[in-house]
């Protein structure tokens, strides 16, 4: 493929999909040229566990928040909360959280008071914000731009699969749009399209593994090595070399998730 380095911006290393092989997957990961993962807590007290593999790796960074799906289930977790975990070294974003109508149509109300907790830790903290939407588009949308307007913070729409107008608002407020394995399935024309139209400082790369397999691996436990698959879509959906493609979203990854970035200067 290339030497060119990636990120996944997105994964779910904790999940027991990846058991005992997390360490050859991680390891897989840096062998195929995804240099640095962010591993995703979307319970807050599965955090600890989420932590330990940041800290255990050098590559692994971490987010963590309560995902809509489970906000109903879960503690609503408070600003303070949030913005103690933020202070570890490797912490370096808010969520996943966001609005799920598909699934937990039934607990929206308080999934948004959720995301209003979670976009406020995010303006405090000045850490990027990380979405989670679907079949919510309008209301999202509505939360996001009234939200950026009181006070403005840095966002991304992970695992982008949502409408032209929830692409826009986004973007307006400069967002970052995340191409999963999603856009990389034959039949996401019109969602490659979306993402043809919106600017390239703004598109990140990511799996979302163990879910969302890209081709040639649909259908199986995807991880964070098969980012290269999406990522050689997202060059021909840009007109770019793969290296200039990895090149772009390396620079964007790097502008969001500013923090994974000094400390890897750092180290």
């Amino acid at each position: 493929m290339s030497d060119a380095l990636i990120t996944d911006s997105h994964c779910h290393l904790d999940f027991p999909d990846f058991g005992e092989t997390r360490d050859e997957v991680i390891a897989r990961a840096i062998d195929s040229g995804v240099h640095r993962m962010v591993t995703i807590c979307t319970k807050l007290r599965t955090e600890p566990a989420v932590r330990a593999i940041a800290d255990a790796h050098d590559a692994v960074f971490y987010a963590a928040g309560t995902h809509p799906m489970s906000a109903a289930d879960e503690p609503m977790a408070t600003v303070e909360e949030l913005v103690a975990l933020a202070r570890h070294p490797k912490f370096v974003g808010i969520g996943e959280s966001g609005l799920d109508y598909h699934y937990t149509a039934e607990s929206a109300e308080v999934q948004k008071r959720s995301l209003g907790v979670h976009i406020e830790a995010a303006q405090e903290t000045g850490l990027p914000l990380i979405i989670h939407a679907r079949d919510a588009d309008e209301d999202m949308a509505r939360i996001l731009t009234e939200g950026y307007k009181r006070r403005p913070f840095s966002c991304v729409m992970h695992c982008f699969s949502s409408g032209e107008a929830l692409a826009r608002s986004a973007l307006d407020c400069d967002f970052y749009l995340s191409m999963s394995g999603i856009a990389a399935f034959p039949k996401s024309k019109e969602l490659r399209a979306i993402f043809e139209a919106a600017p390239l400082d703004r598109i990140l790369v990511e799996t979302d593994s163990p879910y969302l397999a890209p081709p040639p691996y649909r259908g199986k436990r995807n991880e964070p090595s098969y980012t290269v698959h999406t990522a050689k879509v997202g060059a021909e959906v840009f007109g770019l070399s793969y290296a200039e493609f990895a090149a772009a979203t390396e620079a964007n990854f790097d502008r969001l998730f500013s923090k994974a970035a000094a400390w890897a200067e750092a180290a």
